[in-house]
């Protein structure tokens, strides 16, 4: 999509996108998503859907990206259970409006948030875990009670095909519709006026998605991506934190948003760290990982090519074999790249890990802080004052210590980005949050009106200062 949206403001609105988006803004007008029944309802539909095509989805996945079942069922399909068991059991709490305190001059009062539907959303996901990240702000808006138009990648098209069988069977178009195509799909999208965009993909693109949003002012959740780093000190368990580091950057291909991007480490240990992040690959997928069934494949043959390209910088330590007409590319290591190369200025989304020679936490910290705001930022060490300080001392939009990616499947947690990493987040109420208007609502009664803030303010000074 990052080739040609840059020419959105040139498109004209598309007249079946329009009818679709009035259909669905009619139906939303009517009310009838406001109350928890329809909720909950939607959300039990969801539910059953997902069941109903779970196999379909696991054959999807392994014809878009050669992921495992188990895999499959492990970062997208058994989540999406969880959230929506989650959305059903605390709709009701999330719906309530929420309690406030109002100030002595406007007493007798009572002050709460309502959290209000937006109403007509777009959700535009990617194709690296292209169910759980339809599937997941989609719970979001039914659960607090918008329709949604769902375009998915068309690098996923197997997936892409389920979700649009799965859920025009599950919902009318007025609630939920999926949109297949390219480009040209989502500029028609694009084109015209939402409530919200919610947004999952790089930035290059999420900057245009920005921009075709504020013509209208719509607000958006930009989930974006970024080089996440991993910060090794000399107390880290090295072989725990190589298995864990290369578990979260091989899994899917590394095509991953949280995926770790590179490891800063002290220039003594990398020799060993090598070692152990081979030993944990061939623990994972065997001596030769082209014949592993646990082992994905490349997205597209651009992408495959892009990857080749990126691991030209610097010296390959292990791994690079690749084979292009099965976009086969092998958990690969590298280290002396050039701080100014792609591959240390570019987000890899592959399966390449560069090491960066990094003598200190200080020096870790400022080279961290030198660089974009990550998605995601993993710190190692025994020492919890290391790891509290590399937490403390850098931003990102999330981080884990003594492991990776593992803050994504917290449901009590909001995800998401920071600065070019994105915009807003989302998972559990947070979904519903996002999908939401915070409304300020004051009631009082009409007893008690105090006289104190109507002119003439004449010697009421003192008294002010003592109410406010």
């Amino acid at each position: 999509m990052a080739r040609s949206v840059s020419n959105l403001a040139a498109v004209p609105p598309s007249p079946d996108m329009k009818a679709l988006v009035e259909k669905q803004r009619a139906y939303f007008e009517t009310r009838v998503t406001l109350p928890l029944q329809w909720r909950r309802e939607r959300l039990l539909a969801l539910q059953r859907a997902a069941h109903k095509y779970e196999a379909e989805i696991l054959a999807a996945l392994k014809a878009d990206l050669s992921k495992s079942p188990e895999e499959a069922y492990l970062t997208e399909v058994g989540n999406i259970y969880g959230e929506i068991k989650n959305a059903l059991k605390n709709v009701k709490a999330w719906m309530e409006p929420r309690r406030g305190s109002a100030p002595l001059i406007i007493q007798p009062a009572r002050a709460y948030q309502y959290a209000d539907p937006l109403g007509v959303t777009l959700i535009i996901s990617p194709w690296n875990y292209p169910y759980q990240l339809s599937m997941a702000p989609l719970i979001g808006a039914l659960a607090a009670g918008c329709t949604a138009v769902l375009k998915p990648s068309e690098l996923s098209p197997a997936t892409s095909g389920v979700l649009k069988q799965m859920l025009g069977e599950a919902f009318p178009e007025e609630v939920v519709s999926v949109v297949e195509g390219g480009v040209e799909a989502s500029q028609a999208l694009l084109a015209e006026r939402w409530d919200l965009i919610f947004f999952t993909g790089g930035t290059q693109v999420g900057r245009v998605v920005a921009e075709a949003a504020a013509r209208h002012l719509t607000p958006t959740v930009l989930e974006l991506g970024g080089k996440s780093p991993c910060i090794v000190d000399r107390s880290a368990d090295l072989e725990v934190t190589a298995r864990r580091i290369a578990w979260g950057k091989y899994v899917n291909a590394g095509q991953t948003c949280v995926a770790p991007d590179y490891v800063l480490i002290p220039p003594e240990l990398k020799g060993r760290f090598v070692d152990l992040v081979q030993k944990a690959v061939r623990s994972f997928y065997g001596a030769d990982v082209s014949t592993s069934g646990d082992y994905g494949r490349i997205v597209s043959h651009r992408h495959y090519e892009r990857i080749a390209a990126l691991a030209a910088d610097g010296r390959v330590a292990f791994g690079g074999e690749r084979d292009a007409p099965s976009r086969f590319f092998a958990p690969t290591v590298i280290t002396d790249a050039p701080l100014s190369s792609p591959l240390m200025q570019e987000e890899i989304f592959g399966p390449l890990l560069p090491l960066v020679d990094c003598p200190s936490i200080d020096d870790a910290i400022r080279f961290v802080r030198s660089r974009p705001k990550p998605l995601a930022l993993y710190s190692f060490a025994r020492d919890a004052a290391v790891n509290e300080r590399v937490l403390t001392e850098t931003s990102s939009g999330g981080a884990v210590a003594n492991d990776v990616c593992v803050h994504f499947a917290v449901e009590g947690l909001p995800f998401g980005g920071v600065g070019e990493s994105g915009i807003g987040g989302y998972h559990g109420q947070a979904s519903f949050d996002a999908f939401s208007h915070k409304k300020s609502v004051v009631k009082r009664p009409f007893t008690l009106d105090m006289k104190l803030r109507y002119p003439p303010y004449g010697g009421k000074l003192g008294l002010l200062k003592r109410f406010l």
